[in-house]
């Protein structure tokens, strides 16, 4: 089934925003709580946030737009009235090789972000933002990831999310080269094929489950779950922790990560800790990581495991699956990845990540 087939029918057929829609409800100034239904555009709702502290209400219904918070909407929240994720989507499809309507040439990865974020101490909950960008609707273009998220700024708190698509569905990045901005998903679901979690964030992520798609190719491995591209002097990149990965493609097609060295950051040095959590059989557990280019191995990356389970966290090679001891593993945690901050005393209690009833949304 394609993808805006599928979004479309999450939200039980309710109207569709278009991108710029009026939004009359929200009109005046002062209000804490500002509310979206479907008609309304949330990038208006965004727009008319006049202050710290605010929240925007999303209620069930798909909207075809593309959202930017800038860095003054700081301590925003945005949420689905529903407790549900699928009852509110937000969807569009820009792809890094879609040209620009005014002409400047094509989006760029990030720029093909459905929602994209610089504010601190920013939280999203129950809601889905996805990107439905088909790469065989378009053949002609080569520029393939399409990101449903790229999120920036310190503390930013993702619970209880859907981030859809294929490739780089989720670009967890930093607002610069300097800064460590920390970054909490917690119960989200997160699926995709190639690289589809991906930048140089500090983030963790606490019982999420993160799902490989099929996809069509003849070659293995058809992709990988992280491509963390962590600032050398960052001391923690990506955690994932308490969750679980799953896979729709065959068994070993995927690997669990490789590292992104960015041309423009040849200084990069990817972190990346998986621990606590079940690997189902669609990764590799023969060889799980994999290099992206040959003058950075995987090798010589912050590539670590502690305590995982599943077929798919199996040794066999142990020296393809470089593991924690007990004690390095009681500085990969949580409170040493997001110091001062604790988005998790704050969260409900754990009812574990979400998760399709079919095995996909």
């Amino acid at each position: 089934m394609r993808r805006r087939t599928l979004l479309a029918g999450l939200a039980g057929g309710l109207t569709v925003a278009a991108a710029g829609a009026p939004a009359p409800a929200l009109t005046g100034t002062g209000r804490r709580v500002l509310h979206v239904r479907p008609g309304d555009s949330l990038q208006a709702a965004v727009d008319a946030v006049d202050g710290p502290g605010r929240t925007i209400v999303v209620h069930p219904g798909t909207y075809r737009e593309v959202v930017d918070v800038p860095p003054g909407k700081e301590e925003l929240t945005i949420r689905g009235a529903s407790r549900d994720p699928r009852a509110a989507v937000l969807v569009f499809d820009n792809a890094a090789g879609t040209p620009k309507p005014d002409g400047s040439g094509a989006y760029g990865t990030a720029g093909s972000a459905t929602f994209t974020s610089a504010a601190p101490g920013l939280t999203v909950r129950d809601l889905t933002l996805a990107n439905d960008w088909l790469r065989a609707d378009h053949p002609d273009v080569t520029g393939t990831q399409a990101v449903a998220a790229h999120v920036t700024g310190d503390r930013t708190h993702f619970d209880h999310v859907r981030l859809l698509a294929h490739q780089d569905t989720l670009f967890a990045d930093t607002t610069a080269l300097d800064a460590f901005d920390r970054q909490y998903f917690h119960r989200c679901y997160i699926e995709g094929d190639v690289d589809f979690v991906f930048g140089r964030g500090r983030a963790v992520f606490d019982a999420c489950h993160f799902h490989t798609l099929q996809r069509d190719v003849p070659f293995t491995p058809k992709g990988m779950v992280f491509a963390p591209a962590t600032a050398r002097a960052n001391p923690y990149g990506f955690l994932a922790t308490r969750g679980r990965i799953t896979s729709g493609a065959q068994d070993a097609a995927y690997k669990i990560a490789r590292p992104w060295v960015p041309s423009y950051e040849t200084t990069a040095w990817p972190s990346l800790v998986v621990r606590d959590t079940w690997i189902g059989p669609g990764i590799d557990a023969v060889t799980p990581y994999v290099s992206m280019r040959d003058a950075y191995p995987w090798q010589t990356m912050r590539f670590r495991e502690h305590a995982n389970s599943g077929p798919g966290a199996l040794v066999p090679v142990p020296e393809n699956r470089p593991q924690l001891t007990a004690a390095e593993a009681a500085a990969h945690t949580r409170r040493t990845y997001l110091g001062d901050w604790r988005p998790y005393e704050r969260c409900a209690p754990p009812g574990g990540p979400v998760t399709p009833r079919s095995g996909r949304p």
